[in-house]
């Protein structure tokens, strides 16, 4: 797989948040790499599944070898190129994060609102994080005026 050249809709990774409480998410993530869509439970968790899922892929390419204090196994998830996992939905929002980098120990990459239709581009996971959290809060402020 090292000498793998992957397409461009490798990049994408479809977050669904079905649930965001006290700004915890909980949801589901959809890859073309993925077989399934893989469940999150909170949101260190959907950070560490991405991480996971792109150093399997190697894609993009780490800039820093990330440090541990056990040597990390990696895994391996099927490959399933016919999977079309765009049309998932959340249940509170949906993303699309485009991650283009990961430098610096962090990624830097673009993140769609797919329900209003906005993007933004993010220059560090912790961005992407207050990006996402600020659609939900907006959403749910706007739930509690109705």
């Amino acid at each position: 797989m090292s000498g793998k050249v992957w397409s461009n809709e490798y990049r994408t990774t479809t977050v669904c948040i079905d649930e965001y409480s006290r700004s915890r998410f909980a949801g589901r993530l959809y890859n073309p790499y993925l077989e399934t869509g893989v469940r999150f439970d909170s949101l260190i968790d959907l950070l560490l599944q991405c991480e996971e899922l792109l150093d399997a892929m190697r894609f993009p390419q780490s800039f820093t070898a990330p440090r541990s204090f056990t040597p990390k196994q990696p895994v391996e998830p099927a490959k399933n190129n016919n999977i079309k996992h765009s049309r998932e939905q959340g249940r509170r929002a949906t993303f699309s994060v485009r991650i283009f980098f990961r430098q610096n120990a962090t990624w830097q990459g673009a993140v769609a609102w797919l329900e209003k239709g906005q993007e933004q581009t993010f220059r560090s996971a912790l961005e992407l994080i207050f990006l996402m959290h600020s659609a939900l809060t907006e959403g749910a402020a706007r739930a509690e005026a109705l």
